[in-house]
């Protein structure tokens, strides 16, 4: 009977405890995800942006052309599942619209039509894309599938999402950004043109020469410098998003596993298996050594000094990757490499990794603000 009521007792302080526990804040992550999503559907629909002409066609005439004469299923397939995420993800974003979860599968639908709308009617002035209103069809059929998956599921993956944002980030208003911001530096990983964590070279995107002639040892110094600074900065932002926890320096290291378990996989995809470590230069080692060691240190100072330091390690770094000439014996290895199907991904990359330190650099700036 003693027993008895000390369990009653304990259940009682658990349901108590229960019921103090803040509710999760709702989370802005899937509004942040579909605006990005967004973005890298009209990137991969109109790339590569380039040989623009206007044949006399009217931007709606192939709404009321026929079938197409030259379709696959894997197309058609593709289509559908492109739109799909667009669809949930709208659909979790705007779930606060009035009139409940299917005014918010309404709006999703409307949205990723006429996105999809927009960009067939662009697609006429494109000499390598052709507008399709049967893609047109997939699209919005793709919107409508993750849309009601949204509405079916989407209240308690939302709650799933905000508990687990309440027990693992840090509890700010711009960690949600700070986490898309994090994903879309884990993506530009994957591209074999870039240098190791090397982010904001502008020099193809303005079509600039390197400021510094190659040779051997000039080059091992730069990337050794380039790959310490971001080193510093990556984990340094990183750290700006979890809470405070003792597990920090594991979680840390987890994500730079992944990262360098991206590089090596993307290399070993995209140019060739005996091409996956080609990254692990000298002075990628030195680099990461060195990096590690000063992050390290920098993650026992306060936060707000942190915060200052990830920013000027990233304009240091931003400045390194801009001076640094390109590696001949990576460009030998990218020669051979055969883009096909990769090109739309690999030119989204290389956009995103020249301007991230640009978009990362507000966020630092807002997050030290709050320090």
């Amino acid at each position: 009977m003693a027993g008895s009521e000390r369990l009653t007792q304990g259940d009682l302080a658990a349901e108590v405890g229960r019921a103090n526990r803040p509710l999760p804040r709702p989370t802005r992550l899937p509004l942040y995800l579909a605006l990005a999503y967004l973005v890298l559907i009209g990137y991969a629909s109109l790339y590569p942006f380039a040989n623009w002409r206007d044949l006399g066609v009217a931007p709606l005439e192939f709404l009321g052309a026929g079938w197409p004469r030259y379709w696959t299923l894997f197309d058609l397939a593709v289509n559908v599942f492109v739109y799909l995420p667009l669809g949930f993800l709208l659909t979790l974003a705007l779930g606060h619209l009035p009139g409940g979860r299917w005014s918010a599968v309404t709006a999703a639908v409307l949205i990723g039509s006429l996105l999809s709308l927009g960009l067939e009617c662009v697609q006429n002035w494109l000499p390598t894309r052709v507008p399709s209103n049967l893609d047109l069809a997939c699209n919005a059929a793709g919107t409508a599938i993750g849309a009601l998956l949204g509405a079916w599921n989407g209240k308690r993956i939302l709650r799933r999402i905000a508990r687990l944002q309440q027990e693992l980030l840090a509890p700010t208003a711009q960690v949600e950004l700070g986490l898309v911001l994090l994903g879309v530096w884990l993506l530009t990983q994957s591209s074999p043109e870039t240098l190791l964590f090397g982010s904001g070279d502008l020099r193809n995107v303005l079509e600039l020469t390197p400021a510094v002639p190659y040779a051997a040892h000039s080059f091992f110094v730069l990337e050794a410098a380039l790959i310490g600074c971001n080193t510093v900065v990556i984990g340094l932002f990183a750290r700006t998003l979890l809470a405070d926890r003792a597990s920090t320096h594991m979680a840390l290291f987890a994500f730079f596993v992944v990262a360098l378990v991206i590089r090596t996989l993307a290399a070993a995809v995209l140019v060739a298996p005996q091409e996956a470590f080609a990254w692990l230069t000298p002075g990628a080692e030195v680099g990461l050594l060195i990096g590690g060691v000063l992050l390290t240190l920098s993650l026992l100072l306060p936060a707000s000094t942190r915060v200052a330091l990830a920013a000027v390690a990233l304009m240091a770094g931003t400045a390194l990757v801009n001076l640094t000439p390109a590696n001949p014996y990576s460009e030998a290895a990218l020669a051979a490499w055969k883009q096909g199907h990769f090109l739309n991904f690999n030119g989204l990359t290389r956009w995103m990794a020249s301007l991230w330190p640009f978009l990362a650099l507000p966020y630092l700036t807002a997050v030290g603000r709050r320090h």
